[in-house]
């Protein structure tokens, strides 16, 4: 009798192991953020369709559409800062808050100031793609 309790017991784990290597991929994945109508909702998503708005719009060459839109994007940044309360990024984690104000003015500024010619797309795309790392860290 101990001879087939050993033995289920030892089935019993093999098969927790076989789950467990399994399952490993999905737990070491990055957090799947919800989508509704292709825009995140998490606390940044808004921000960062913006930014992806104004990317497409550079990168099919319409400079007043993108610095259009960049500014939107600024103002609201900058407006949920200043009326969000207790709850404002910049309340919450004044250093993150730094960081991502940074590199959206570095993302931006490019386009905003380029007084028709268009901005370096190379530099544009890092600027792009640091802000969205960025905005990450604060979801």
């Amino acid at each position: 009798m101990k001879f087939s309790s050993y033995r289920t017991i030892r089935s019993l784990l093999a098969l927790l192991l076989a789950f467990l290597t399994a399952s490993a991929p999905a737990l070491a994945q990055e957090k799947k953020v919800a989508k509704q109508n292709g825009v995140d909702n998490s606390k940044m998503g808004a921000y960062r369709a913006l930014a992806q708005h104004i990317y497409a719009d550079f990168e099919r060459g319409d400079l007043a559409a993108a610095a259009l839109m960049a500014k939107v994007l600024e103002r609201v940044w900058d407006k949920a800062e200043d009326y969000g309360g207790d709850t404002a990024l910049s309340k919450t984690n004044h250093g993150l808050f730094e960081q991502i104000d940074k590199a959206m003015d570095d993302f931006i500024s490019p386009i905003t100031d380029a007084k028709g010619k268009a901005p370096d797309p190379a530099k544009v795309k890092a600027a792009y793609n640091a802000y969205l790392e960025k905005l990450k860290l604060a979801d």
